[in-house]
């Protein structure tokens, strides 16, 4: 399937950032066990907050019950497409880091920071593999707690697809016209020097 990408960059960075974007056509293909290892692997090797890591995973095969449950945890505008991808996964944060000399755990200021950081590393992963990886926040969170059995010191972050992406029109046709790479802001409306600009 050929593939037009109209992103260009300011400054020359390496492909793999701009080739990486959000599907939702996917062929219905199956994730193979292995290649989603990989992705955790590189998930992995994130900066991690001295180490703590405060990022866990949780994931299922298409084609297993568990699909089926965590289809089921996505709004229903995502279930449409997510409905064919090869696994879904959800990431969640530890709220809580260890403090030294305490015997309770003190709140974490960055536990979001990290795991997002650990899903910029999967996603990029997954592109590599020629996979692609959308990450949603269309989720009922407050069911996913109960449903995956989630600790009360663990925050659900994201939902995240994975799959082969395929044509566009296996999408419903409203979401057509979205399939394909969006552009970004320029570094003008993001990057200051010095103190926040005045509005």
């Amino acid at each position: 399937m050929s593939e037009v990408n109209p992103r260009s960059t300011d400054y020359p960075i390496d492909r793999q950032f701009t080739a990486r974007w959000s599907s939702r056509a996917f062929t219905g293909e199956a994730v193979p066990e292995y290649d989603l290892r990989t992705m955790f692997e590189a998930a992995r090797w994130a900066p991690s907050s001295g180490n703590l890591q405060p990022w866990r995973f949780l994931y299922a095969l298409a084609g297993t019950p568990d699909f089926h449950k965590f289809l089921a945890l996505l709004n229903e505008g995502n279930r449409v497409w997510a409905k064919r991808a090869g696994a879904l996964v959800i990431l969640i944060s530890k709220t809580t880091q260890p403090r030294s000399g305490a015997d309770k755990a003190a709140p974490s200021r960055t536990h979001s920071f990290d795991a997002g950081t650990a899903w910029g590393f999967f996603a990029l992963e997954a592109t590599r593999l020629g996979w692609a990886a959308h990450a949603m926040a269309g989720f009922d969170v407050a069911r996913t707690i109960v449903d995956l059995k989630i600790p009360d010191d663990y925050r659900p972050e994201a939902a995240i697809a994975i799959g082969r992406r395929g044509d566009k029109s296996l999408l419903p046709e409203d979401l057509r016209e979205r399939e394909i790479p969006s552009r970004r802001r320029p570094q003008s409306d993001f990057v200051f020097a010095g103190e926040f600009p005045a509005k």
